[in-house]
């Protein structure tokens, strides 16, 4: 934990495999602990090939099958369907607007300064911008993204800075 916190926990990100990794880990943290998602992370790696949308989005029935079965990642159908999905609506996105990156962008506003936060505990679940990109990505047919769900997505790629002002990695909040 205190590796990813140090060296990607609010990082930019702006390669679509890399978004799409993050976006699914989260996708599969639901319900879970983020431990058991960063200890599994190296399988569903492998698993997921790389996390390259278009390589997720031709997954079919044996694959499917072949993830159910692999004991390395989260078991559960209904997020790895939903991680099959999610990757053809990446695509879509992709075509759309070149990137995961601009995608992202047309919605999340530059970030702005907000008042430093002090306490973990001060940091939202979700905001306005996270409940409008959730929205939007649920209109084009993505699943496992609620609002918290994409707040926490963009806190790991870096949309939103919530490090706290005694963390060695805070750049100013950022909201």
């Amino acid at each position: 934990m205190t590796r990813y916190h140090d060296e990607e926990w609010g990082t930019p990100v702006h390669g679509d495999a890399e978004l799409f990794e993050r976006l699914m880990l989260e996708a599969f943290q639901a319900g879970l602990s983020w431990s058991t998602i960063l200890n599994k992370r190296e399988s569903f790696f492998k698993a997921f090939r790389g996390w390259k949308p278009k390589v997720v989005a031709g997954f079919g029935p044996d694959d499917r099958e072949r993830l159910m079965a692999d004991p390395g990642i989260v078991r559960n159908g209904a997020k790895i369907d939903a991680a099959i999905t999610n990757a053809r609506v990446a695509l879509d996105l992709i075509a759309e607007f070149g990137s995961l990156d601009a995608y992202f962008k047309t919605i999340v506003p530059p970030a702005q300064p907000v008042p430093p936060r002090t306490w973990p505990g001060d940091l939202p679940d979700t905001t306005p911008v996270a409940e409008a990109l959730s929205a939007d990505l649920r209109r084009r047919g993505m699943r496992f993204v609620g609002p918290t769900v994409v707040y926490a997505f963009m806190q790991s790629v870096g949309l939103v800075d919530d490090h706290l002002p005694n963390c060695f990695r805070y750049r100013g909040q950022r909201a």
